[in-house]
């Protein structure tokens, strides 16, 4: 098993999970977070540190699409391991429908 981080994350980018993570396989895009799914060791405590609940494990329905997601940003972008802000806006797109639409394949800052 696999946690992976989902739509409702992009453009909201909370990261209150990348500072819990022990192992960290947090990686940065401009308004996204993914993890690593080869690196992530299960453990799930990044799970409840969401604000916008967008981390997920690969055992619930339709994840298998979220775990290829994940790993094919988390071989491109940096690695975050320090908390940020939250982006601009951040808690009204919280829940919006049709995120995927803005979602930039542009990498982050890292940390």
């Amino acid at each position: 098993m696999t946690y992976v981080v989902t739509e409702n994350c992009i453009a909201c980018k909370y990261t209150d999970c990348v500072e819990v993570c022990p192992v960290d396989c947090f990686y940065e895009g401009e308004n996204f977070l993914v993890i690593h799914p080869d690196e992530c060791i299960d453990c799930g405590v990044c799970e409840p540190e969401c604000p916008a609940d967008a981390i997920r494990p690969d055992t619930e329905p339709d994840m298998a699409k979220w775990v290829e997601f994940n790993r094919k940003y988390a071989e491109r972008w940096p690695v975050i391991t320090q908390k940020k802000d939250m982006l601009p806006g951040a808690q009204e797109m919280d829940g919006k429908p049709g995120k995927m639409a803005m979602f930039s394949e542009a990498p982050g800052e890292g940390s």
